[in-house]
This record gives structure tokens, sequence and C-alpha cells, in this order.
């Protein structure tokens, strides 16, 4: 069976900003509809062609694999955050949430199986709002019984919003404030 972290290229791809005549900043010579969107596996912002004719609404989730794609042309490359429009960037946050809602099963896996990372530091620790306290509370449960989504590791632990938390974390690590990737995948 094939791993996703194997897999180098997105199936899908949230739409974070789009303009209608644009002219592509990753390759020379290309323009049309450019769409900049954020990869819901790898989590890196993309730079996408459309196809002509193409609408999209903010927060959309388009299919960008290799076969079948009925909205994008092609994926012209990834952009770094300070790249992207200023729209894009203030869409960032919500639509980076509704990754981590509509993919709750991978993000509470990772909190359910997340390790040390050094004798002093534990890779939960590293996400907002978790600190040596809840962490120490998370792990005690998780031994019990595995959490199974956030309202199950909110009612147990007490941690507010973990979807709000791990997106803040992925927003950390898309904008570079932060040395290690726990999600982010580059």
């Amino acid at each position: 069976m094939e791993h996703p972290q194997t897999r180098k290229y997105e199936e899908y791809a949230y739409v974070l900003d789009f303009v209608t005549r644009g002219k592509s900043t990753t390759v020379r010579g290309r323009d049309g509809i450019i769409v900049t969107a954020i990869g819901e596996e790898r989590l890196t912002i993309l730079e996408l062609l459309a196809m002509p004719n193409s609408t999209f609404e903010i927060g959309e989730r388009v299919y960008i694999g290799k076969e079948g794609r009925t909205k994008i042309l092609s994926v012209l490359g990834r952009l770094e955050h300070e790249q992207i429009s200023s729209s894009a960037q203030s869409e960032l946050n919500s639509v980076v949430e509704k990754i981590v809602i509509q993919n709750e099963k991978r993000f509470v896996d990772y909190l359910n199986n997340a390790q040390p990372l050094t004798p002093r530091i534990h890779a939960l620790e590293l996400i907002p709002g978790i600190g040596k306290t809840y962490m120490k509370t998370m792990l005690e449960e998780r031994e019990k019984k595995k959490f199974t989504d956030f309202k199950d590791l909110q009612e147990r632990v007490g941690l507010k919003e973990p979807a709000k938390q791990i997106a803040k974390r992925i927003i950390e690590e898309i904008t570079g404030e932060t040395r290690m990737s726990l999600f982010v995948r580059k």
C-alpha cells in the first residue's frame, strides 16, 4: 500500500485567491486565470493555471491530481508566503482551519501518535495552546484510549478548539515562523 507521505503530488487544493487576468510568478510567460491555493496533503502554497472561463470561490476544494482535472490546466509551482496576495494571506487562516476540520481523522491520528522530538521537547508541545500540562494529560488519556475526534480530545483533556490550535501551528510553519515542520511538507 502506498503511504501518503511518499506521494509528491497533491490531489486536491483549496483556493485562497484568484486573478482572472493574471501573470504567473513561477513560470515566465504563463498568463490567464491564476489561482493561489493550498495543497490539502502537504499544506504548501501552490500557483495554479485555471482553464479559461472557470470560476472559483475562496475556500473551494479543487482537484489538481494527474488525471481528469475539470477546472485546473496545470500546477505552475510552489509559492512562498511572502509571494501571495494580501487577500490570499487574509484567507489563509480560515482555509487552513477548514482543511484541518475536513481532515479531522488525519490530525487526530497525529495527536494520538505524536512522539518526543528530543528528550526535552515533545511534538505535542509545539502546537499552540499545548504546554507541559496539557501534553501530560494528553499522553495519559491517549494511553487509556486513543482520541476519536476533536470533541473527544476537548472533553477529555480540556484543550479548547484543537482544530484552531493545529491550524495556528500550520500557519506558523507556512509563514516560516518555526524552524521545525510538523505538518507542512516542502
